[in-house]
């Protein structure tokens, strides 16, 4: 028997995050959005294309959380998306309740699935999540990592002028806009970044990747990237319902973990069937250090301005 998928909102993210799950073949895709017809519709276009992928996942759009009941994995893209000039931070209290929301019909129709939350400001999302649900924080963890470390990648391979294929990038921190990307754990083919671009290039495509997610905001003009988004959320399901083990970064909570205690942040982790399997504790120079406690006093004031 198939594992069960379950998507909340069926916007950009999360149609596309159900299509490649559905033409994977790996699970049954359940994609809830409050709109009438749009989740059932989006629904019927990607079913009628699985035959196209020799794929037997079954894929049903819905309006009603029963139809979510039991599942294994639960994925909530549902929220605002940003337009121009807005921070991920801009979003804050008007998704915190849409979150919130989502996460008390998670919890009761699907008591012990895994929750992944990509809806920004995601590492604050995240945390509302774990409170919500009173899941254990292995089960809810937030993608963010894995999407600045591909948005670095890709910068990377064209600077560099090689596969992308080629480049592991190592991001840590919040989503936003203090992310700490690591050019010495960031690799091509096992090659530091610092032995292969002057540290003056290599800061102008750290900016850049910090402001990934403002740029195609601004050029789309409505609307915010949905893409690559979809793929890294796809890496993390897949690791965690094939037990794959991988070892990616996701915002996970940190319990005495990096010098920080009851928030979740962008760290390394292990990622199985059981969720957040173990904390990669990576250490960090005293710079770095400073860095991620930045990151974090960012997520810490959204924190509080929420109460939770």
């Amino acid at each position: 028997m198939k594992k069960k998928v379950s998507i909340i909102g069926a916007g950009n993210v999360g149609a596309t995050t159900a299509l490649l799950i559905a033409q994977s073949g790996l699970a049954d895709v359940l994609l809830y959005d409050i709109v009438d017809g749009m989740p059932q519709g989006k629904a019927l276009d990607m079913a009628e294309a699985c035959p196209l992928w020799k794929s037997s996942s079954a894929i049903v759009g819905t309006n009603s959380y029963a139809d979510t009941s039991n599942s294994d994995l639960v994925v909530i893209t549902a929220g605002l998306a940003r337009k121009p000039g807005m921070s991920r931070s801009d979003l804050l209290h008007a998704n915190a309740d849409i979150v919130k929301g989502a996460c008390s019909e998670v919890a009761k129709y699907s008591p012990n699935a895994i929750i992944v939350v990509v809806t920004n400001p995601m590492d604050v999302m995240a945390q509302l999540a774990w409170k919500t649900t009173e899941f254990s924080c292995k089960r809810v963890m937030g993608m963010g990592g894995i999407l600045d470390a591909a948005r670095l990648a890709a910068f990377l391979a064209w600077e560099l002028r090689v596969s992308p294929e080629d480049i592991d990038a190592m991001v840590l921190g919040g989503h936003g806009d203090d992310m700490l990307p690591l050019p010495r754990f960031t690799t091509v083919k096992g090659v530091p970044l610092t032995e292969l671009l002057p540290r003056k290039k290599i800061q102008s495509l750290i900016e850049r990747t910090r402001n990934g997610g403002a740029e195609i905001v601004s050029l789309l003009k409505s609307g915010s990237a949905y893409y690559a988004p979809a793929a890294a959320t796809f890496q993390m399901v897949k690791s965690i319902l094939l037990d794959e083990k991988r070892m990616l970064p996701c915002a996970a909570f940190l319990n005495g973990e990096y010098g920080m205690k009851d928030i979740y942040m962008g760290v390394p982790v292990i990622l199985g069937e059981t969720g957040v399997e173990k904390i990669v504790d990576v250490k960090l120079t005293r710079e770095e250090k400073a860095q991620f406690r930045k990151s974090s006093e960012s997520v810490r004031k959204m924190i509080k301005l929420l109460g939770i």
